[in-house]
């Protein structure tokens, strides 16, 4: 039963991510916390996995569809998204054992969570103006922000990486959403490759990796191949639409803890 409800989840939540530039990431966590099935640590990691296996095939499946990157923007970004994830990931650690207790990280989680998804469904609600900024310093420190602050809620991206994206260089939002992916790519990826070269994966419930990871590119594939065909519209619809479910599933997720 945990497995097939794990394999539901992954599979909308990154079908949606991938479509929306949200990850997956921002149902997952809350979603799994919800059930309540794992410790946070395993869901953290859980949501890395299925988030990092998802931006791969989504962007592969984008590029596959002849999408232009530029990659100058794209690597510097990433490569922010690197180094952010990094402290991201050692920021977590450190409040784990500051606090003593998951149930307080969690709570600092979903206020930030909550917080930030209502800044960025205000903004979408607007025609606000944008920076267009350009240049590879830039680009590198917005991917800093994203990775850290990403890794530190455990959503692998989000709304926050779509809207940053949009102000800060003036994209449209399909373009907003594809870039957002390549990032949540990477910040993940860095994650990964913390947890490998500090304390390993033998903390971590590794049998469920059999359905999260082809869940994952299960989801990435479809949600890449829908966002081709949906219009800008539809696409700031769902993605408007993934702001409120995530702010509605934290609040819940906060009161049952509270409660």
């Amino acid at each position: 039963m945990v497995y097939a409800i794990y394999f539901l989840i992954i599979i909308f939540a990154n079908t949606i991510g991938a479509i929306s530039g949200v990850g997956g990431g921002v149902i997952i966590k809350p979603l799994f916390e919800t059930f309540g099935f794992h410790s946070l640590e395993n869901i953290l990691f859980f949501s890395c996995v299925a988030v990092f296996t998802m931006a791969i095939a989504s962007t592969f499946k984008q590029v596959r569809n002849g999408f232009s990157i530029d990659y100058v923007r794209a690597g510097a970004i990433s490569v922010g998204s690197v180094i952010g994830g990094t402290f991201g990931n050692k920021l977590v650690t450190f409040l784990l054992d500051y606090f003593g207790s998951q149930t307080q990280l969690q709570i600092l989680q979903i206020v930030l969570t909550v917080s930030s998804f209502i800044i960025v469904f205000f903004y979408s609600l607007r025609n606000a103006k944008t920076l267009d900024l350009t240049g590879p310093i830039v680009y590198l420190l917005v991917g800093i922000f994203l990775g850290g602050f990403s890794t530190l809620l455990g959503i692998g991206g989000g709304p926050i990486n779509v809207s940053l994206l949009i102000f800060c260089f003036g994209l449209k939002m399909k373009e907003a959403t594809i870039y957002s992916i390549i990032t949540i790519l990477f910040s993940q990826l860095a994650k990964l490759v913390e947890i490998a070269t500090s304390t390993g994966f033998g903390d971590f419930d590794l049998s469920v990796l059999w359905v999260i990871v082809p869940a994952a590119i299960l989801g990435g594939y479809i949600g890449g191949m829908l966002s081709c065909k949906f219009c800008e519209k539809r696409v700031g619809q769902i993605f408007t639409g993934v702001v409120l479910l995530v702010i509605f599933i934290n609040l819940y997720n906060a009161w049952q803890i509270l409660g």
